[in-house]
């Protein structure tokens, strides 16, 4: 497939780069230098938002890559999005947020914005975490699809797909690390005995209440790296990172 070529201006290098549409079978799409999107009928593209430079070159190298076909756009925030005057909406959006969380306040009003400006544009969020808890905010703020920095780029690829086929993509690890969680609520069972040994549920119990391992050790007549082995293994299970998600996801599920 011959691409279109680019001259830069400012270097007056030329380079050549593809830029067609999401779908296969569609004819080459041309971006100008300028940034204008100048296909007389309708233009796909995929939008990258990311503030972080690098990320956002890597990523976009990336999907290309593994996906010639795809058109891709970047810019650092929906303002500089703006400010490139693109004449068409994207196609998808796929929203970089990094290790923040969906319910920091900038973050949600960031997708509740994008979602609420491009109706027919699916926005999908990208990032650190694959806390289940995230995911379901960010599809409550609308978002169409959740990719963790843990998946491949083939996934990734495929999750933005099938975001702008109208589905919504959550990954299958997250599910899994809260399945059996899931299964002791709807069965009325206790969610510690189900997920954790004896000594794990008491260790459990006790992260809690907010009690530090030397108390939980000296209380369970343990030694503490005993105590954190129970602890890794705990967050191992609940697919946390640090000892308030534990916490937090014990009190979510259990009570």
């Amino acid at each position: 497939m011959n691409g279109q070529q680019i001259t830069n201006e400012n270097t007056s290098v030329a380079r050549t780069t593809r830029l067609i549409s999401l779908k296969a079978r569609d004819p080459v799409r041309s971006l100008s230098s300028a940034n204008f999107v100048t296909t007389e009928e309708h233009t796909e593209y995929l939008l990258l938002i990311d503030s972080r430079a690098l990320d956002r070159e890597c990523l976009s190298r990336s999907l290309r890559d593994y996906q010639p076909t795809l058109n891709i756009i970047s810019a650092n925030s929906l303002e500089d999005w703006q400010n490139q005057h693109i004449q068409h909406d994207p196609a998808v959006i796929l929203l970089m947020i990094g290790g923040k969380k969906i319910t920091d306040v900038d973050v949600g009003q960031t997708i509740a914005k994008l979602t609420e400006k491009f109706k027919s544009s699916p926005v999908v969020v990208g990032a650190e975490s694959d806390e289940l808890s995230q995911i379901l905010k960010a599809l409550e703020y609308g978002a169409r699809g959740y990719i963790p920095t843990t998946v491949s780029i083939g996934v990734a690829a495929e999750a933005i797909g099938l975001a702008q086929a109208g589905g919504i993509f959550i990954p299958a690890s997250s599910i899994l690390a809260a399945r059996h969680v899931i299964s002791a609520v709807s069965s009325g069972m206790n969610c510690a005995e189900e997920l954790f040994t004896p000594r794990e549920a008491v260790v459990a119990e006790a992260l809690l209440r907010g009690k530090a391992n030397k108390i939980i050790a000296y209380e369970m007549k343990l030694c503490e790296s005993t105590v954190k082995v129970h602890i890794r293994n705990i967050m191992k299970k609940l697919n946390a990172t640090n000892r308030t998600e534990v916490a937090y996801k014990i009190r979510e599920f259990m009570h």
